[in-house]
């Protein structure tokens, strides 16, 4: 693809507004898609929009295929049949400005399977959207994704059947995977496996529906894959060779990153990781699927910790902190190879450009830059770090064209609640170089990023509603309190379409 100068919002859909306590797939979606294009803007950035679990993190999914259904709209499924405004009602009363998971999840779930007994009770109703059967399309959809959500709906079953605990906690038959074992199961909970498939069915559904209509618009969403899977995921679990874990099934090595000068002790992940001379040997096509996977969802994918591709830092799981872990090489330019040559198959542009913006945040070593500069992808400048000095990479006059341009991202604080926490020479240089007051600080690092020579201009939302700390989507590696914050029904202005609109014809965006 070519990347063309333009604009965008970062907003994941559970911060869209409405009645039924988290952002889904229906009416509010559409409405802003029509505001984001009223606004000139041209992508629409998410976070993974799989399946989330414990914290909530959309970086942490059972599954790097499928879909999160509390994302599934109710609205959808009254148009559908398969849900009475009864069931909305119940939704009633929920908080608007926030997520209260504990409220929202147990009301989505009930909605879910009260639409899957309708489901099951009348599968040939016709939908009142469209001409085909119900039962149909259903049937089609598993047929066409039977490579990841076989596995996926029996992993969420088995799950289920086990107390919602970890897979390495069920019969060893079951986490070994035997045969016998996995057809036996799939045989005592063949309704549950279908309930689960389901699920997906319909946010799927919702999801292309919804995608289609952005492209109407002419907004591309832009997507984003977490380099690491999680442990209790569906991929590792029906995938074992491909991690380093033990015979138990445990992982014998996990994902961090080392002690540095905002932690003592580094990070310490947790993921399991790849054992990347076997994806290699098996030419990388767990990988290739999940890309491809992928960009039929979204239009560009934001790669996370790209740097992983390159070197990656190791931990021996049974340690507690990541101060003692080691570097090692990554598959570098071995699997990018694949990744074009797989996406180049039926494509007549020999020249074709990777649909990727790598997260190059972090230590960046010159293997990571000799691999963003093979593969000509852009990176990310994150405009909150850039006020240490002039000679700070962030900074706009450092920028090249090949880059993607961001206030904040989805773990920085707001443009406001930086400001308001920085250290104090943080703050009077990033006035001296705007040259601002900073009482409409958000804005100013909206402008400055759409003059720059990059690429794409992204701001999350918060930042042009001019919210401060208390809308931060999320604090690293603190649990609790984060992927809550949600936008009000009044919060799509014309006022700041209208400046938004005004921004992107000033810089040829």
């Amino acid at each position: 693809m070519a990347f063309k100068r333009s604009s965008g919002i970062l907003l994941h859909p559970t911060s869209l507004p409405g009645p039924y306590g988290i952002g889904d797939l229906g009416p509010q979606a559409y409405r802003f898609v029509d505001w984001l294009a009223s606004t000139g803007c041209k992508l629409w950035q998410i976070l993974p929009l799989g399946p989330t679990g414990y914290g909530d993190s959309p970086y942490q999914c059972f599954s790097a295929f499928a879909g999160n259904p509390y994302l599934i709209s109710p609205d959808d499924l009254l148009e559908t049949g398969l849900a009475t405004q009864e069931d909305l009602d119940a939704f009633q009363n929920l908080p608007a400005s926030r997520v209260d998971f504990g409220l929202v999840i147990p009301k989505k779930i009930d909605l879910l399977l009260k639409a899957f007994s309708r489901f099951q009770s009348n599968p040939s109703t016709m939908l009142r959207t469209s001409p085909e059967h119900l039962r149909e399309s259903f049937d089609y959809f598993c047929a066409q994704n039977a490579y990841w959500l076989d596995d996926f709906a029996l992993f969420m079953a088995l799950k289920e059947a086990n107390g919602g605990g970890a897979w390495t906690g069920w019969d060893e038959a079951l986490r070994s995977r035997k045969k016998s074992a996995l057809t036996k199961a799939r045989k005592e909970l063949a309704e549950d496996i279908q309930r689960y498939s389901f699920y997906q069915f319909l946010f799927f559904r919702q999801w292309e529906k919804l995608r289609a209509y952005a492209k109407e618009k002419d907004i591309q969403i832009v997507g984003d894959i977490p380099i690491f899977v999680a442990f209790d995921s569906a991929d590792v679990w029906s995938n074992p060779e491909l991690f380093f874990l033990d015979k138990s099934g445990s992982p014998t090595v996990v994902a961090g990153v080392p002690p540095d000068g905002f932690s003592a002790t580094g990070q310490l992940w947790g993921n399991p990781l790849y054992n990347w001379e076997v994806h290699k040997k098996e030419k990388y096509a767990w990988w290739l699927s999940r890309i491809r996977a992928s960009l039929q969802m979204v239009d560009v994918l934001r790669l996370d910790h790209f740097r992983g591709f390159a070197g990656y830092y190791e931990i021996p799981a049974e340690h507690t902190t990541a101060e003692n872990g080691r570097w090692v090489t990554g598959p570098g330019k071995d699997f990018f190879n694949a990744v074009v040559a797989d996406l180049k198959d039926g494509t007549a542009d020999p020249e074709m450009r990777l649909p990727i913006i790598a997260e190059d945040l972090g230590l960046i070593t010159p293997d990571v830059i000799e691999l963003l500069d093979t593969f000509n992808l852009p990176g990310m400048k994150v405009l909150q770090f850039a006020f240490s000095g002039p000679d700070n990479p962030f900074l706009p006059h450092n920028y090249v064209p090949k880059c993607v341009a961001y206030t904040g991202t989805h773990d920085n604080d707001t443009a406001f609640g930086w400001f308001a926490t920085a250290p104090q020479h943080e703050r009077e240089f990033a006035q001296r170089y705007l040259g601002v007051d900073g009482h409409d600080f958000a804005w100013d690092l909206i402008r400055t990023i759409w003059k720059s020579v990059a690429v794409f201009a992204i701001a999350p939302m918060q930042d042009v509603l001019g919210l401060g700390g208390e809308a931060r989507m999320n604090f690293p590696s603190t649990l609790g309190g984060n992927w809550e914050w949600r936008m009000k029904d009044e919060d799509l202005r014309e006022d700041l379409a209208a400046g938004l609109r005004d921004l992107n014809w000033l810089t040829l965006r």
